[in-house]
This record gives C-alpha cells, sequence and structure tokens, in this order.
C-alpha cells in the first residue's frame, strides 16, 4: 500500500458573508488540514452545526473553500473548473447522502445506472454493471422496484451501490445511517465497511454514531474550525 495520503486538505478556511450589514460573518474552518492514506477509514464527528458536512463538500468539490486546496492524489480538487469538478467526481468519488435521493420515477436499477450514463456508457452496458452492484449490495429481487416501493434501509443500499458503480478511489458518506432504525443502521454500516473493505476504498465517514465511528481505523473530531483526534 502507498504511503503517499490519497487525499489531503491543506490550511482551509470557510467563511461565509455576513446575513445583513454589519454582522459578522461565520467562520467555520480556519487553518483545517486532513491526510487520509490509502485504504484508510476515517470517521468524523462533532457537534451539529460544527461543519461537518461543509468539510464533506468541499473535499467533494461540490463547493470551494474561501482559501486554502484540496488533492486527491496529483489532481488540484480546488483549482478544478465547474465542468472539470463534474467529470472529477464521476470518475473518482462515490458519495453516500443520509437521504437517498433516488429519482421516484426510475427503478432501482436505473438509479444505479445513471452516474454511468452520465459517462455516456450505453444503456445496456450500464444496466449490466448496476446489476452486478445491485446484487452485490443483497437487492438483486429488487432491481423492478421504484424507490417508494423501497423499505429506508433498501433504498439507502441502492444509493451505495449508485456511490461506487463507477468504482471510485474515494467514498464519501454522510450520515448515511442517520435516517435508520437502530438496526437497520447496522446492517448498513456493515455493509459499508465490508465494501471499503473488499474494494480497497479509502473512506471518509462523517457520523453521530460512537459505535459506528470505533468501527472505523481512525476518529477525527471538528470542533471550533478545527480538526483533532478524537
Amino acid at each position: 500500500m502507498s504511503t503517499a495520503p490519497l487525499l489531503r486538505a491543506l490550511a482551509l478556511e470557510k467563511t461565509y458573508p455576513p446575513l445583513a450589514s454589519g454582522s459578522p460573518g461565520l467562520q467555520l474552518f480556519r487553518d483545517l488540514s486532513l491526510e487520509v492514506a490509502p485504504g484508510e477509514m476515517v470517521a468524523i464527528v462533532g457537534e451539529s452545526g460544527a461543519g461537518k458536512s461543509t468539510l464533506l463538500h468541499l473535499l467533494a468539490a461540490l463547493d470551494t473553500p474561501t482559501s486554502g486546496e484540496v488533492w486527491c492524489a496529483s489532481t488540484h480538487v480546488t483549482a478544478l473548473s465547474h465542468a472539470a469538478a463534474a467529470t472529477f467526481r464521476n470518475r473518482e468519488i462515490g458519495y453516500v447522502w443520509q437521504f437517498h435521493y433516488l429519482l421516484p420515477e426510475f427503478t432501482a436499477l436505473e438509479n444505479i445506472a445513471l452516474p454511468l450514463l452520465a459517462r455516456d456508457i450505453s444503456r445496456a452496458e450500464a444496466l449490466k454493471q448496476a446489476a452486478v452492484w445491485l446484487d452485490r449490495v443483497g437487492l438483486a429481487a429488487r432491481a423492478q422496484n421504484r424507490s417508494g416501493e423501497l423499505s429506508g434501509g433498501e433504498q439507502q443500499r441502492v444509493s451505495i451501490a449508485r456511490a461506487l458503480v463507477t468504482q471510485p478511489k474515494l467514498l464519501l458518506a454522510d450520515e448515511p445511517t442517520g435516517d435508520l432504525d437502530t438496526a437497520t443502521a447496522d446492517r448498513v454500516f456493515s455493509l459499508l465497511l465490508e465494501l471499503h473493505r473488499d474494494h480497497a476504498l479509502t473512506s471518509i465517514l462523517v457520523t453521530h454514531n460512537a459505535d459506528f465511528a470505533r468501527r472505523c481505523d481512525r476518529i477525527l473530531r471538528l470542533h471550533n474550525g478545527q480538526l483533532a483526534p478524537a
């Protein structure tokens, strides 16, 4: 395994302008740095409002920092244009949200295939690869069901398959079990852990669940704009 970090965040600052004239802006991060090694699974914890989701957005090129840099391998993420950032996300990053964001008019299989269709892969090939991943998350029998016909846990499994169908290097998960009951959440987290190991992913997981955080390789706490070992 390479010892060079797969992901590096250097001196990140994120400040939002004031909502009204004369009021102070909101500074979420100041001089925040992070390195994640290939194959590592890192949990980020912290109070609500600390900026955990915003940090993931910066790492995924979904948002830009006020200052600082993000690098993924040799890609200078914060220097990418809007179009280049979209291509980078499609090819290098799998993102799992707290809410599944499945398109209700499409089947589970079609939802998983969407990132591949965005690459101009043929529909037949995209559906073929999607079927492999649907089976991998244990839902082959639900291929033709739409999202409204799936349970919460099944919806999140489909969203995980959608995130990984492009075979990304980096998996970012923002409270992926936050909307699930305890038993379902444990099954979904166990699946994420299994996929992380089986597919040699580098993963960053935002979670409020202390037990899930302890099952990761490392825990970092985001507090007062800084990351520190928890």
